[in-house]
């Protein structure tokens, strides 16, 4: 289809000025000549019909096809933008939107611009994030491949609102309304397919309001695949759900090791502890004393990541804490750390004179280890403590 076909669709009124825009039809596009023109007289038909003052944006992510010249046919504005990617398009279409409102979606004509009335009413209601919702507004057959209908979305979903307590059901709707400077001032930088759920997760951590409307989805009209790969866009968002909550990623594992293998540690150091027919010996208490400093290490990596997270503004300050570390000093930690080293410096001394009083011969039995195993354990948990302390200074005084 050439641009020259193609006959601009009704427009709505032009603003007089950037103010005037109530609302932006935002539609990132990377070869989308088949489906874009339809898009597109859908989102003009919305604005007409219903009174908007808006436009329709175009985020051209570099077509060779002609999309672009097929855009500015039928009345729509087009930015391009040079840096590859889906949350790259958008992000540069946010920046160039002129409404005070955005509603963005794809422009493979799975989604319907023709009936955004729910979303602009939220919005105007003062809503921040609208999110879409295809599981109750229907999926047309063939609109969604089953792994995303009953694993993908559904799992991603799940672990969003388990880790964020995120109200959305459909984290990964691409039909999406929002205020534009609410979601400017999230400064979101994912380039990638995770940028829509950077999206969700930082409105709820930065506690935006956030209503979900139901939509439908309908199978896109394009000849070729989409752009989407499942399993690696689907890590992608899953990679991101953790790296943005490091009390789920560290905190939690590391706490259930450290319980572990303390418990594991102080049972065995009495003697050899018998349950059924199996018994636990120093062997156990090496295991347990890798529990402890791997279960240590990720609850201070918790603490580091999070001090970092907020330094750079990627979390905000007040996103939770963990278990009261973050207000301890740099001080604190040293003490932490060196009483910790002391005692296993000491558990170690004393394991050497009981060799010194078998004249550094060979040890038979398993009394000294249960001083050596302790004694190094809780030496590398404060050498670990003491450092970390320092690092976390060093963070913290980039903040400042």
């Amino acid at each position: 289809m050439l641009a020259e076909d193609l006959a601009p669709a009704e427009a709505p009124p032009r603003p007089r000025s950037d103010d005037a825009c109530e609302l932006t039809i935002l539609m990132p596009c990377l070869n989308e000549a088949e489906t874009l023109a339809v898009c597109i007289d859908k989102a003009m038909g919305f604005l007409a019909r219903s009174g908007t003052v808006g436009e329709v944006l175009i985020a051209d992510n570099g077509s060779t096809d002609g999309s672009p010249e097929i855009a500015r046919a039928l009345g729509a504005r087009v930015v391009a933008v040079p840096e590859k990617g889906y949350g790259a398009a958008l992000s540069g279409g946010i920046a160039a939107a002129r409404g005070r409102y955005v509603v963005m979606g794809d422009a493979d004509d799975s989604y319907d611009f023709a009936n955004l009335d729910a979303f602009l009413a939220e919005l105007r209601a003062g809503r921040q994030l609208v999110m879409g919702n295809r599981f109750r507004g229907g999926i047309a057959p063939g609109a969604m491949p089953p792994l995303h209908r009953w694993l993908g979305n559904p799992v991603l979903s799940f672990i969003g609102r388990l880790l964020f307590r995120s109200p959305c059901g459909d984290f990964h709707c691409g039909l999406r309304g929002f205020d534009r400077q609410a979601m400017l001032d999230l400064k979101l930088h994912t380039t990638g397919m995770e940028f829509a759920s950077e999206m969700v997760v930082k409105a709820t951590l930065h506690r935006l309001s956030i209503a979900e409307v139901p939509t439908t989805l309908s199978p896109d009209g394009r000849s070729r695949p989409p752009h989407l790969r499942s399993w690696r866009d689907g890590w992608r968002h899953l990679r991101f759900l953790l790296m943005f909550s490091p009390r789920w990623l560290f905190l939690y594992p590391g706490l259930a090791l450290l319980l572990l293998g303390t418990a594991g540690l102080l049972a065995l150091l009495a003697g050899p502890l018998r349950i059924g027919g199996t018994t636990f010996d120093v062997h156990s208490m090496l295991v347990s004393s890798l529990a402890i400093l791997v279960g240590a290490q990720a609850v201070t990596f918790c603490v580091l990541a999070r001090e970092y997270a907020v330094a750079n503004g990627l979390l905000p300050a007040d996103e939770g804490g963990t278990l009261g570390i973050e207000r301890l000093s740099l001080e604190g930690w040293l003490i932490a750390g060196g009483v910790l080293a002391a005692a296993g410096l000491a558990a170690i001394a004393t394991a050497v004179t009981v060799w010194a009083g078998r004249d550094f011969g060979p040890l038979e039995g398993s009394a000294v280890l249960r001083l050596v195993i302790p004694g190094v354990t809780a030496a590398a948990l404060g050498v670990q403590l003491v450092f970390s302390g320092f690092f976390r200074s060093i963070v913290k005084l980039r903040a400042r």
